[in-house]
């Protein structure tokens, strides 16, 4: 079992100055533990490259920021997912500068779901907006995730469209976990937290840095299987988005508009890039299905393979004879049932339910429906 000083470890070289991830992950592979890397951080002074202002801060770390991001993980539903952990987003392996841990308000199982990024314009059109939500709903009752960065315009209404769905949704942020910006959207992430996550690199306190967004953009990119960008503008930062997820190999779909449309020019630069012409949310969909089908089989894998005890099996089988999975699986039956009817059914949080229907998901048990239900394929056990 993990001992308090390994936590508060991981906590101070997650905020040592300019060290970052791939720093972080260098020195665990040196030291074998954060609390090793800390107590002997001299040691590695010169092979992880450390600045002064790094050392000085791992070797003297403010311990009272450290007690505060402490006490925020100790609120419900708060975590530091690491990059060692098996529920790491295995997606986020293969990006550039990969991040070693990040800090999730709200259900990190929702970062395991096959993810569909909806990012674009702060200003957009009253068009834009309404074509945001339509796809989001759509892709969202479809079991896709919808993922975006909390920002005005096509992120909120995307987010909000998911939520109004009855799906989860991830927002991806540049501030700490526990700031809203802009400041407008608390009562939305306040949704999100519930229904879905609050992702940040940044530790709890950060305020907004204009460093902080394409930082924030990668992470957006890699978590979701492809990205779709709704109106942009040539300078927008939804563009740096679409750009890192092409670099990770993902898809990158765009939507046309007007020629007299200053928010569509960037994305029929896209076009004119290699991006995907679409205009319909099931053309995503199609698309996207190989991808999210390789990224359960991969998932299933990892699962069984962390679950497992020395010498047993386990699986579907084993998870199925938890009592509330029992009662989960009984309250589903023979149709299909939305997360509402099924918290009814149950008496279980919404926000549990959907962090159980995601790994039975990807053990092969349940399947999304349409309109935000759930539907089960196969008796447990069989």
């Amino acid at each position: 079992m993990e001992t308090d000083d390994e936590l508060r470890a991981w906590l101070t070289l997650v905020r040592a100055p300019g060290l970052g991830g791939v720093g972080i992950r260098a020195l665990l592979d040196w030291a074998g533990s954060a609390r090793a890397a800390c107590v002997d951080i001299r040691r590695y002074r010169d092979t992880a490259g450390l600045s002064p202002v790094a050392l000085e801060w791992i070797g003297h770390p403010d311990e009272a920021r450290l007690d505060a991001d402490l006490a925020w993980l100790a609120m419900p539903r708060h975590r530091l997912l690491r990059f060692d952990e098996a529920d790491f987003p295995p997606q986020l392996e293969t990006i550039p500068q990969p991040p070693a841990a990040l800090y999730v308000a709200g259900d990190a199982a929702a970062l395991l779901a096959p993810q569909v990024a909806i990012v674009g314009a702060r200003s957009a059109t009253a068009q834009g907006l309404a074509t945001a939500r339509d796809f989001a709903r759509t892709l969202s009752r479809s079991g896709l995730t919808v993922t975006s960065g909390l920002a005005d315009g096509i992120d909120g209404a995307a987010h909000t469209a998911a939520l109004d769905a009855g799906g989860p949704t991830i927002a991806v942020v540049g501030t700490g976990p526990d700031l809203v910006y802009p400041a407008k959207n608390r009562e939305l992430a306040a949704r999100i937290a519930e229904s879905g996550a609050i992702v940040s690199e940044f530790a709890p306190g950060t305020q907004a840095r204009p460093g902080h967004f394409p930082r924030r953009n990668r992470l957006i990119a890699g978590l979701a299987l492809g990205t779709l960008v709704v109106e942009a503008g040539l300078q927008s930062g939804s563009l740096i988005t679409a750009r890192l997820a092409a670099e990770a190999g993902r898809e990158v779909f765009a939507l046309p508009g007007s020629i007299h449309n200053p928010l569509a020019k960037g994305c029929h630069r896209l076009i004119r890039d290699g991006a995907r012409l679409v205009e319909t949310a099931a053309e995503v969909i199609e698309a996207l299905a190989p991808a999210a089908q390789a990224l359960g089989a991969d998932l299933r894998a990892r699962l069984d393979a962390a679950d497992a005890p020395a010498g047993g099996a386990s699986g579907p089988t084993a998870r199925t004879q938890d009592p509330d999975y029992m009662a989960l699986l009984a309250a589903l039956g023979d149709a299909p049932a939305s997360l509402d009817e099924l918290a009814g059914r149950t008496g279980l949080a919404p926000a549990a339910l959907s962090s159980m229907l995601l790994l039975l998901e990807l053990e092969g048990v349940v399947a999304p429906a349409v309109h935000g239900r759930w539907q089960r394929l196969f008796p447990a056990g069989a």
